[in-house]
């Protein structure tokens, strides 16, 4: 095991700056790549898959609010949820069936209006997306700090494969400060890289 080099502080203020200095034609780019790539993902996974709607500088996210990776989802024909922030529950869930189907959330996001299917949704989910500044080796996360899916993936099935949605830079050596509640992903989705499963769990 390697030991943190840094704080989750410091990781967080380094990886938020790269992701800052990334400019507008790199950010289309990513999230070009990460549609493209939406199939390789969700392969072999059940209905519903949990994604969500990518803003700012996540991976994903376009200067023009464009939804690229939930597009691409629909026009496979995936039934998809997205999260519903409530306060410091887990999240809830509710379908996504457009843009038309979203409404301002907390925090500046974007979330959908439609009926909510509660947080034990993510059981019956072949794929949870989930959003991280970083993931190590370990499957261990580095979100940004709210806990929401600290609190909701405990609520996954068994089979349901946990993937994190980092920038390219976004898988590191070092190991990340781990706490006795973190569910690791199973694998790493890189806009230039593809899918990297972790050997925490390998694709049935």
């Amino acid at each position: 095991m390697t030991r943190p080099s840094r704080t989750k502080a410091e990781l967080r203020r380094e990886l938020l700056a790269a992701r800052r200095a990334r400019t507008g034609e790199q950010r289309r780019a990513d999230a070009a790549r990460l549609a493209a790539g939406l199939p390789a993902v969700v392969e072999g996974v059940a209905d519903p898959v949990c994604l969500f709607v990518a803003v700012g500088g996540e991976p994903g996210a376009t200067p023009e609010g464009g939804l690229p990776v939930l597009d691409a989802a629909r026009a496979l024909g995936r039934r998809v949820l997205l999260p519903v922030t409530v306060g410091a529950a887990p999240l809830d869930w509710a379908e996504f069936t457009g843009a038309e189907s979203l409404g301002p959330g907390p925090h500046g996001l974007l979330e959908p209006t439609g009926p909510r299917r509660g947080p034990d949704a993510v059981a019956e989910a072949g794929l949870v997306v989930v959003p991280a500044l970083a993931v190590d080796g370990r499957g261990v996360r580095l979100g940004r700090g709210g806990g929401h899916y600290d609190r909701t993936l405990p609520h996954a099935g068994p089979d349901t494969r946990l993937v994190a949605l980092v920038a390219d830079d976004g898988l590191l050596a070092e190991d990340l400060p781990a706490e006795p509640h973190d569910v690791p992903v199973h694998a790493v989705w890189r806009p230039s890289s593809g899918v990297t499963w972790l050997p925490a769990w390998r694709p049935r």
